[in-house]
Parts: structure tokens; sequence; C-alpha cells
């Protein structure tokens, strides 16, 4: 199953923590609003962030997430691909195979 197949089948049980547990995941989503705002870094930057954080930290649905932010946000294929190049150095061998696997939703986004 793909990355990006992964996001859609999460969005339904992500609905249902939202209606269930409204505080909480309002409160989450709050966080994100204000951590994403630009100021010395912008948007895109902290995307590249976060979507490196991802792939290190093997979160598969953050990873498709995050591209799919990256790609709306106009991100360049050279930054993504510079920012794929810290991951690599910052995770050796495994940081290598998930910034593959990120370079696949990229590609599917992009295609």
């Amino acid at each position: 199953m793909s990355i990006l197949n992964k996001v859609k089948d999460l969005t339904p049980h992500l609905i249902t923590l939202r209606k269930e547990r409204t505080e909480t995941y309002d409160a989450f989503q709050a966080v994100g609003k204000a951590a994403y705002k630009d100021g010395e870094l912008d948007h895109l930057t902290k995307e590249l962030i976060a979507t490196a954080i991802g792939i290190s930290i093997n979160c598969e649905p953050c990873i498709g997430y995050h591209v799919k932010a990256l790609v709306k946000l106009g991100v360049t294929r050279t930054a993504f691909m510079e920012m794929l190049e810290v991951v690599i150095q910052m995770g050796g061998g495994p940081g290598l195979m998930k910034a593959a696997e990120a370079l696949a939703v990229y590609e599917e986004l992009t295609a």
C-alpha cells in the first residue's frame, strides 16, 4: 500500500477523533496553525522541517501529509532533494530508504 493510500485510509479515523475528542483535536490543530505561521521561517521552510522529521521518525502518514503540503506550497524539486540530502546525512542507511519513499510520494504528486 502506498503512503498516500495510508493517509487516505486514516482520514475517516481522524474525522472520528475530531468528532469524539473535539477539544484535543482542535487544540492539536491550533498548535499546528500557530507553528506554521510565517515568521523568520516561512511556511514552506517549516513544512520541509516537518517532512524531514516525519521521514526520520518513520511516520509514513506524516510523510504523505507533509509532502502533499509541500507540493501544494510549490516546493521545487531541488529544495525537496536538498531536504532529503540532510535526512540521508543525519539518518544514514535508514534515512536513505525513507528518503526514497518520500521521493516516491513527491513524484506521484507531481507526475
